[in-house]
């Protein structure tokens, strides 16, 4: 695009170059992560396009809807010509992306392996800024019968109470639960006090006659599984 294109609004881009035109002409997967944005918040500014901005908003972002995801409205709001109005619809778009992952994961509803426990709570999880947990409960052929959070905490910590737990378990008559949590730091190393809880929880689990498969810390594209490592 030349620099005097860049100058001028979208509506005097040629129309084959404008988002909405260019998307009904050549389909919508012919359109740029900026143009697609472009087309949600609507407007840019005086100084740049719609699409420029997006494209501003997105390389801070190293050009990741991933860490687009990662960004709250007040974030977003610190662009100039995005307010809580545009900064909205960003985040509204960014939670039905990570929707769609979900409804992805829950064809798969029975749980084998500790992978198959990473793929249904990295949507969850993967971008959440603090550290929270979540116990996935299962009937006996370990297919999944609810997922509810039981610990949300800081940056670097959460506090699980193992009764809350068990009584989860106990009330939607699970036989088998996984647990897992996030690292927002990005490690999957676990901590001692994430040894504590998963030795205090493994005891509990026999003593209620309930399986504990697996637990896992999770962040972005690895985990940490204390049942692959021989330690449940």
């Amino acid at each position: 695009m030349t620099v005097e294109k860049q100058k001028v609004s979208i509506k005097e881009w040629p129309e084959d170059e404008r988002p909405r035109e260019k998307a009904f002409k050549h389909g919508i997967a012919s359109l740029s992560k900026a143009e697609l944005l472009a087309i949600l918040i609507g407007s840019g500014t005086v100084e740049e396009s719609a699409v420029e901005l997006m494209q501003k908003v997105l390389a801070s972002c190293g050009d990741s809807i991933s860490q687009l995801a990662r960004l709250s409205v007040d974030d977003l709001c610190l662009f100039k010509g995005i307010g809580p109005a545009k900064a909205i619809t960003i985040v509204a778009a960014c939670e039905l992306w990570k929707r769609r992952l979900s409804d992805e994961r829950d064809r798969a509803q029975r749980i084998l392996s500790s992978r198959h426990l990473y793929e249904y709570f990295h949507p969850l999880l993967c971008d959440h800024p603090i550290e929270e947990c979540y116990v996935l409960l299962l009937n006996q052929m370990n297919r999944v019968i609810d997922h509810v959070r039981i610990g949300s905490g800081g940056l670097t910590a959460t506090l699980v109470d193992i009764r809350v737990v068990l009584r989860e378990a106990l009330m939607k008559r699970a036989t088998g639960i996984a647990l897992c949590h996030n690292h927002p730091s990005g490690s999957v190393r676990p901590s001692s006090a994430d040894d504590r809880l998963t030795a205090d929880l493994a005891q509990a689990c026999k003593v209620m006659n309930i399986r504990l498969l697996d637990h896992i810390v999770l962040a972005d594209t690895a985990y940490y599984s204390y049942a692959d490592e021989g330690r449940l």
